[in-house]
């Protein structure tokens, strides 16, 4: 490696990623609150859109502070 060079993680775009997704599945499990369908899912009652929505937000902000570029 050269001197002055410095890589980026994979695990920080990963980190990135399941950051963007978590905002986009909470958003449609809020959305799903606000304007229920007409037609109840089975088990809907557990709002399984805003656990995972809010696991994944919690998972990439870690993976994406941890693994951060200029972090050593």
């Amino acid at each position: 490696m050269s001197k002055g060079r410095h890589f980026i993680s994979i695990w920080f775009f990963i980190g990135v990623l399941l950051l963007i997704y978590g905002v986009i599945i909470l958003g449609f499990g809020l959305y799903g609150l606000a304007s229920p369908p007409e037609r109840e899912v089975v088990m809907a009652n557990l709002h399984t859109e805003l656990w995972w929505g809010a696991l994944l937000i919690i998972l990439g902000a870690v993976y994406s502070y941890y693994f951060r570029p200029g972090r050593e």
